[in-house]
């Protein structure tokens, strides 16, 4: 017995040091990238990030290293997290990565873009000896303040083994889909839904409204309801208060359609979504709140 416990002791010891040898890097410190890092930060490992806009990356410099350029955090860091707007900025950002030496370091893309985007970069950074993940994420700004995002992982076993720890700093649920691509699959899919979702609840709003009843009253029997979920909920207060700050802008909803439909999303309410998204986008409410879509169907009612 005391031989185990002193072997579980050591085992646990060495577990221990090979996680804080790793040092991470995080590059882009948007809505969503900038408390993921804060969770990181918090762990006992040497973090650098980056961001292109050096001003977002200001309250990192008594805790962590702010780097200048791509190529300081890829030289910095043994696992370098990328969470960025979409398949142009993370092929830029990778572009670059892959003129470095990377042999050994680990990728983790958090991004939604393009599965075939996903795909290509996934490809190119094993042929550089690297391993590469993709990992989006469910759950908007407040769950990524938390540490409570759901993790949809693309990736092969051993490297979704070497992230977990450091994942698990970012979300209460892991899920290994099998290959790379399948994170990113399941996240249009996820979106796909939640936009529907978001119209439709929109449009609730609005058509108990012209019957009579008062938004919170509705909102209320909907929440509380099997019609209500995470997604209902969290936009109510947005919809009481008729401020519509950006948690996830509209523009990125449309942008995640507009995905899904060139993934096979060929239905037809996806035709319906894009009919709305977009021209809610091009009425000029691209930039609020993805549930301010609700500004745009007011006026076309």
């Amino acid at each position: 017995m005391f031989i185990n416990i002193r072997l579980f002791i050591l085992t646990n010891h060495s577990i221990n040091n090979t996680m804080k040898e790793e040092k991470l890097g995080f590059i882009g410190l948007g809505n969503m990238g900038h408390p993921m890092a804060k969770n990181l930060e918090r762990s006992e490992s040497v973090l650098s990030v980056y961001n292109r806009t050096i001003e977002k990356a200001e309250d990192f410099k008594e805790k962590s290293i702010v780097c200048h350029t791509v190529a300081e955090t890829v030289e910095n860091s043994d696992i370098i997290f990328t969470m960025l707007t979409d398949d142009h900025a993370v092929k830029a950002v990778y572009e670059e990565i892959l003129m470095l030496d990377i042999s050994g370091k680990l990728f983790i893309d958090m991004s939604t873009i393009s599965p075939e985007t996903t795909k290509e970069i996934s490809a190119a950074i094993k042929i550089k000896e690297a391993g590469f993940i993709d990992a989006p994420v469910a759950g908007s700004t407040k769950p990524a303040a938390e540490g409570t995002l759901i993790i949809m992982a693309g990736g092969e076993e051993q490297d979704i083994r070497r992230a977990e720890p450091y994942l698990k700093k970012l979300g209460k649920s892991i899920k290994h889909l099998g290959g790379n691509g399948k994170g990113i699959a399941a996240k249009l899919s996820v979106n796909y839904f939640i936009s529907a979702i978001y119209q439709g609840l929109a449009e609730t709003v609005l058509f108990s409204e012209k019957l009579g009843i008062a938004r919170e009253d509705m909102l209320e029997i909907i929440n509380e309801s099997a019609s209500g979920s995470g997604a209902t909920k969290v936009k109510t207060p947005l919809l009481i208060n008729n401020s519509y700050e950006p948690a996830f802008a509209l523009d990125l909803m449309l942008k995640d359609i507009l995905l899904a439909k060139n993934a096979g999303a060929g239905f037809p309410l996806s035709e319906a979504l894009i009919a709305t998204y977009q021209s809610a986008h091009d009425a000029g409410f691209g930039k609020d709140d993805v549930i301010g879509i609700i500004n745009y169907l007011k006026d076309k009612s």
